[in-house]
């Protein structure tokens, strides 16, 4: 697999984002949107050259596709845990191909994916469909979906972001049962 030391890192930082759900206190909001702004960077500037490969030339506009998203982040604002949010990213292959998507990854099992299976000529338009299920989780959320295709560079990536406020319909408090006499 073409996995660098990045993805290594990245999935560290998850881990210690994992780890700092748990704690009790105010501040671990505000740790968990500055490791995610970190790991959005991270991810637009991340550039993986295969180990096997010699000399990596730019892929000859002719022979690939290209996305024309409208846009490549959606913003679902702040919604109660159990919301389903669902979006629709459409792109135009702005290529002079047809462009093929090959496979599409969500990054957790709360996001699933739907998209144009058809080849999409150059000039016509596609879409992702992005459903987010928020049972379960709270918090900053940002899921994203991976994009393999026909397309320089052969991996694109969208993300929805947003925030889950905790559901207060679960009480912890143990439920007062019958009671004898």
């Amino acid at each position: 697999m073409k996995y660098s030391n990045l993805s290594v890192w990245l999935l560290g930082l998850t881990l210690i984002m994992a780890g700092a759900c748990g704690e009790k206190g105010s501040g671990n909001d505000d740790k968990i949107q500055e490791l995610e702004q970190k790991i959005s960077q991270l991810e637009q500037n991340q550039v993986v050259t295969p180990s096997s490969a010699q000399n990596v030339q730019p892929a000859d506009p002719a022979t690939v596709g290209a996305f024309g998203f409208e846009e490549e982040i959606f913003d679902f604002g702040t919604i109660d845990e159990g919301k389903v949010v669902e979006h629709v990213f459409k792109f135009k292959n702005e290529g002079q191909v047809p462009l093929i998507i090959s496979n599409i990854q969500a990054s957790c099992g709360c996001t699933s994916p739907e998209w144009s299976k058809e080849p999409v000529k150059p000039g016509d338009e596609g879409f992702i469909k992005v459903v987010f299920n928020s049972r379960g989780k709270s918090g900053v959320q940002s899921p994203t979906v991976t994009i393999q295709a026909n397309t320089s560079p052969s991996v694109t990536r969208l993300r929805l972001k947003g925030t889950v406020n905790r559901s207060t319909g679960t009480s912890t408090a143990p439920s007062a049962g019958p009671v004898k006499r």
